[in-house]
């Protein structure tokens, strides 16, 4: 009988113990409860609280909560200034919210390609595909482990353009000291209940700009302003509020985050590590400049090659055979998604249907690859086990290097 557990052999981390998720304690419960006995459920003084708090945490001036992800992009895209028919340049690997935020505020996601070694959006690219239209770039920190922005940064002060950051994974991510979010001209994040800060949904827009603080205030609140009646509204728009209890939940939740995303930092060095032994399954490339890492992924590049040809995904359920849950995060390059079948963006973005870029016709060659046969992501959670739990991995994949005449045959 073969070794592998895919073949009937014993699986290496059969009881592969990971907390689960999102964790929900006492204090939690007693912030919410407390918040909902109060019954300033809108605009009360808890989301005002954890704005400030989370404003602190993530090394920014200003905070502003909001009721998702998504919009927590929306927001600082209107604030920036960014306007219908522009174009807003966006990586093609990720989650659907950073293309459809631009969308839904009238402009054109322009999609580009990434560097594989850091699975973050590609300076060179960038710079390629900046044209008269453009007025921002939308980077994401994806999977936590933060885009250049040393290069980004420097691309977009060179050609005048405004740089969101999507901090969607990286709650608690470094660049050189300094946490993600407030770097560029404005950042969004989300706290939907699988992030490392999870609230069931939610999010935060950040930014050091006062001007932009100021502009996203009143777009934010259907254009009131502070201060002033209630009724009286100063431009068109919609509401993103976030609710008072969700503002307890992370609130409660923030006090805990720090030790978290320090617990996590530290297990993947060590897993980054260990895996780095292992020809075929190299870690995230390390950066010096990111001085902390926050997680929504741990990602594996897997190499067929030294795996002798066999392909990511039948090693994939060789692993899952073993007890390890591995997946492939969003399966694809967004542009491959049904929504950007051209008569479907057309109904979208009307007023820029003669200038679309043709998504269907798309293939950037780094994002196809990594996709469809390099990434394979372990959840967050996974880093907050012990060092055993983790070794359990560690072992479950040598395991299968070891045993690559009989993967073959599966």
């Amino acid at each position: 009988m073969s070794n592998l557990a895919i073949k009937g052999g014993p699986p290496v981390a059969k009881d592969l113990r990971i907390p689960p998720w999102p964790i929900v304690t006492d204090e939690d419960k007693q912030a919410v409860m407390k918040a909902l006995e109060a019954r300033q459920w809108c605009l009360g003084p808890v989301v005002r609280e954890f704005a400030q708090a989370m404003a602190k945490y993530h090394d920014a001036k200003h905070c502003i909560a909001v009721a998702n992800g998504t919009v927590a992009l929306e927001l600082p895209l209107k604030a920036v200034g960014v306007r219908p028919g522009d174009e807003v340049i966006v990586p093609a690997v990720t989650f659907i919210a950073t293309a459809s935020a631009v969308s839904e505020v009238g402009a054109v996601p322009v999609f580009v390609d990434m560097d594989p070694e850091t699975a973050q959006l590609s300076p060179a690219a960038v710079e390629a595909a900046i044209t008269k239209r453009t007025t921002a770039v939308l980077g994401v920190h994806y999977a936590g482990y933060p885009f250049d922005l040393d290069a980004v940064g420097a691309i977009c002060k060179k050609r005048g353009l405004k740089l969101v950051e999507d901090c969607a994974h990286a709650q608690g991510t470094e660049w050189r000291g300094r946490k993600v979010g407030a770097q560029g001209d404005a950042g969004g994040m989300s706290t939907q209940a699988s992030k490392a800060l999870a609230a069931g949904e939610g999010g935060v827009m950040l930014t050091d700009s006062d001007e932009v603080y100021g502009r996203a205030l009143l777009i934010h609140n259907i254009g009131r302003v502070p201060g002033k009646p209630g009724y009286e509204h100063h431009v068109l728009s919609s509401n993103y509020r976030l609710h008072e209890m969700q503002g307890a939940l992370l609130l409660s939740a923030l006090k805990r985050l720090p030790a978290e995303v320090e617990l996590r930092h530290q297990n993947g060095e060590w897993l980054a590590a260990e895996l780095s032994k292992i020809d075929g399954v190299e870690p995230l490339k390390r950066d010096p400049r990111i001085t902390k890492r926050g997680y929504y992924f741990f990602i594996i590049r897997y190499d067929a090659q030294q795996f002798g040809g066999v392909h990511r995904d039948k090693f994939l359920a060789a692993l899952r055979a073993e007890g390890v849950s591995g997946g492939t995060a969003y399966g694809y390059p967004l542009y491959k998604n049904p929504c950007f079948q051209r008569k479907l963006v057309r109904e979208v973005l009307w007023h820029a249907r003669r200038r679309l870029p043709e998504y269907e016709k798309m293939c950037l060659p780094a994002a196809e690859k990594f996709c469809a046969e390099q990434q394979i992501t372990l959840g967050h959670a996974l880093l907050m086990a012990d060092r055993s739990e983790l070794q359990k991995v560690v072992d479950a994949i040598a395991k299968i290097k070891a045993n690559l005449d009989d993967l073959r045959t599966v």
